[in-house]
């Protein structure tokens, strides 16, 4: 307990240090390196530079992958991160194009979020064979080819979504799913556990599957359709942050809130307040914070040589109206901090 308010309280302070430039680079504020980022120095001398690069910026869960990152730069102190990302998740060629970019630039890690399983390979790999240091976090490859991957155990997350969807349907019920991008190993593994989870409950059954492209009006709008398709549908499975939402709205537009039950993935402050107003039933949630810790701390230890761990499971938690107000639940629903 006493490390994670040490770490909260780092984040806390990092942000009100953080300034971002037009290139979409965070610095901590100190002594100015040449190219304009803030050198921190080691007890040897050494300063890492490290790129930090998300699925997509934006939106609040990378925002807070971001604050994790930045914590952890400020605590081992020898580190500049660089936070830069696509504005979607889907533009994959724009992250490619992205790593070169800081390959060519000679960082000495990289900290990536991989929009697709099979699409970052060969990038990694040739940042591996230039020297740099690679963990992937949230998002890795199928294979792995990263010195670590840290992230949620999406399959058995998932797995408790089905759970959590059993309970509040008391056993029976047409139900949905909308994951979100086909080809990201997070949306890949999240369809796979909830499928595998459900296929135990006879009672439930699965009437459709529609991506949301990680997009509010998309996920509004395929759940629209489903509800016109099936229109005695009593639940839905909403992977991420931006088809609960969509589906939420949907959901309200349609007067069927507590009607059609919705179990979402994630924690931003809109989902928290669907959940309070009872449009969402439960939240998985992950935590953001320590993905984004822990994968600058990895960094850090695989460039001095130290062990890491292949695969790192950050855990994730089913949060209710009725937990919800728990001590240890407001700390990973807010990890920055109420605003």
């Amino acid at each position: 307990m006493k490390k994670m308010v040490v770490a909260v309280a780092s984040s806390v302070l990092m942000l009100s240090l953080v300034g971002c430039g037009a290139n979409g680079t965070a610095t901590n504020q100190g002594s100015q390196s040449s190219n304009g980022n803030t050198a921190v120095k080691t007890s040897a001398g050494k300063t890492y530079k490290i790129a930090v690069v998300p699925k997509a910026v934006g939106f609040d869960y990378w925002e807070t992958v971001h604050a994790g990152a930045v914590a952890a730069a400020k605590d081992l102190g020898n580190v500049n991160v660089i936070w830069k990302g696509m504005s979607a998740e889907t533009d994959v060629s724009g992250q490619v194009s992205l790593l070169e970019n800081f390959i060519n630039e000679h960082v000495d890690a990289i900290v990536l979020a991989a929009s697709d399983t099979k699409a970052l390979i060969p990038v990694i790999k040739k940042a591996e064979k230039d020297g740099i240091k690679v963990i992937t976090i949230d998002s890795g490859t199928s294979p792995q080819v990263s010195d670590s991957f840290v992230a949620t155990n999406n399959v058995n997350a998932a797995k408790e979504a089905a759970d959590a969807m059993d309970k509040l349907l008391s056993g029976k019920g047409d139900v949905a799913l909308l994951p979100f991008i086909a080809g990201a190993s997070t949306s890949n593994e999240r369809e796979q556990g909830f499928k595998e989870e459900l296929a135990k409950y006879p009672g439930l059954k699965l009437v459709a599957t529609e991506y949301s492209q990680s997009d509010y009006n998309k996920a509004l709008s395929v759940t629209e359709d489903i509800l016109t398709a099936h229109p005695h549908l009593a639940g839905i499975f909403a992977a991420n942050e931006p088809g609960a939402l969509g589906a939420a709205q949907a959901i309200k537009q349609q007067g069927l809130q507590g009607k059609v039950k919705i179990v979402g993935f994630d924690a931003s402050p809109k989902e928290i307040q669907a959940l309070q107003d009872g449009t969402i039933q439960a939240l998985i949630v992950q935590n953001p914070y320590k993905i984004g810790y822990d994968g600058v701390k990895d960094a850090v230890l695989d460039l001095e040589g130290k062990h890491i761990d292949k695969q790192v499971d950050t855990g994730a938690t089913v949060v209710t109206k009725d937990n919800m107000n728990k001590p240890e639940i407001q700390k990973l629903l807010y990890p920055r901090g109420k605003k």
